[in-house]
């Protein structure tokens, strides 16, 4: 099987995409002076695009993992712009964690899995 890669940087590329399933990288917010709601509003709207960039959309993702730099402070905040997010289609698969990310300003990053439509 053939892995096709996109939006490819010296370090690494967004998107892998093997038959019908599409990885994408870590995404977070361009702007990270934004609040949580922002980074994480800017957030879903790159996976969406990169998932339209592929042919598919959030309806098909497998899985979300969920990084927040403070869980116990940002989780609701997070949730409010989550679930509007997913307000049209079933409830996704989702782990979400604290983590030591990259950049002190960032409060946000996601992993997604999905496929492609058949």
């Amino acid at each position: 099987m053939t892995v096709e890669r996109l939006h490819i940087s010296k370090r690494f590329s967004e998107i892998a995409i093997a038959g019908n399933l599409v990885h994408l990288a870590g995404q977070l917010a361009t702007d990270v002076e934004l609040d949580i709601k922002g980074q994480t509003q800017q957030t879903l709207d790159i996976i969406d695009q990169f998932l339209a960039d592929v042919g598919t959309d959030k309806s098909h993702i497998m899985s979300v993992t969920i990084y927040l730099k403070d869980i116990e402070k940002d989780y609701a905040a997070f949730n409010e712009i989550w679930d509007a997010w997913v307000a049209d289609i079933e409830a996704l698969p989702r782990t979400c964690v604290e983590a030591k990310l990259y950049d002190p300003r960032v409060l946000v990053e996601m992993t997604v899995v999905a496929v492609k439509p058949e």
